[in-house]
């Protein structure tokens, strides 16, 4: 069993073709792949298996360490898109993959970087049902802007950096993830204006926990921050570095970082039977 490790600002996945591997993807073999102690570790599980339509390149799974499916990621779309390129799915620098989400275009602008046009984000969906016609809200006593883009963002805005900083999430962020208002469950972004145009944002990620990363929380700050007042681009610091999100006023948004390769193996014979086994 074939895998490649990737890493985007910290944010690490397995990335797996669908037609070489030995078994099907069950939550709990993921789960056991991810594992930091037990398995390969790594943040999630990337599934590429050939197109069912055309004009595609590929379709993508996104797997959470827990198991569960994502409907996307920014990092792990991005890891994908320069696997698919790397490993010659395409010579082409534009090119379409599918995911759960939809579909998604990315541009290759350099061997470790690309841009991704993550589509049409909405502040009105059924992820947060009650949410009215401004997707805004008030949760374990945090105001939110609710934001989906491809999967559900719950975005708060702090006042300062100092508080942002001084957050636990793992403490909070359980209880947003699992309100009763967010029926698909959400991922949580904390942000804080550092500069015009400059936010500092930290995620709390559905399935994941606290993460030095997230495209897609990433996308939610930088949307919630520009529904604010600020200008895009939007330069998001993340513990795990730096992402580039344009939003037009269509909410239209391209989303830019670069990912790169850890390291390729094979799963060990006796971790693939306990695999088997599940």
């Amino acid at each position: 069993m074939r895998f490649e490790k990737w890493q985007a600002l910290g944010n690490d996945y397995l990335i797996v073709e669908r037609d070489q591997l030995p078994l099907t993807l069950t939550p709990e073999r993921v789960a056991l792949l991810c594992h930091r102690h037990l398995g390969i570790g790594a943040d999630g599980v990337l599934e590429l298996s050939p197109p069912d339509e055309a004009g595609f390149v590929a379709r993508l799974r996104i797997f959470n360490p827990d198991g569960s499916e994502a409907e996307l990621s920014g990092n792990g779309a991005r890891e994908a898109i320069l696997y698919l390129r790397r490993t010659g799915w395409t010579e082409s620098d534009q090119f379409s993959i599918q995911t759960v989400a939809g579909e998604i275009r990315p541009t290759i602008t350099s061997p470790t970087t690309c841009r991704v046009d993550m589509g049409r984000a909405r502040i009105v969906s059924d992820d947060f049902p009650d949410g009215g016609n401004d997707g805004r809200g008030l949760v374990e006593g945090f105001r939110f802007q609710h934001v989906q883009v491809g999967n559900p963002q719950c975005a708060i805005h702090v006042p300062d950096r100092d508080e942002l900083e001084a957050l636990d999430l793992p403490a909070i962020g359980p209880a947003i993830e699992h309100s009763p208002l967010f029926p698909n469950r959400t991922n949580v972004s904390f942000f804080c204006e550092v500069e015009p145009g400059v936010i500092r944002a930290r995620i709390f990620e559905r399935g994941v926990g606290e993460t030095m990363s997230s495209g897609t929380g990433a996308t939610g700050a930088a949307l919630a921050y520009v529904l604010r007042g600020g200008d895009s681009p939007v330069r998001v610091l993340l513990d795990g570095g730096e992402l580039t999100v344009e939003v037009d006023e269509s909410l239209h948004v391209d989303l830019s970082g670069w990912a790169q390769p850890v390291c390729a193996g094979t799963v060990s014979a006796d971790l693939l039977e306990t695999l088997q086994a599940l």
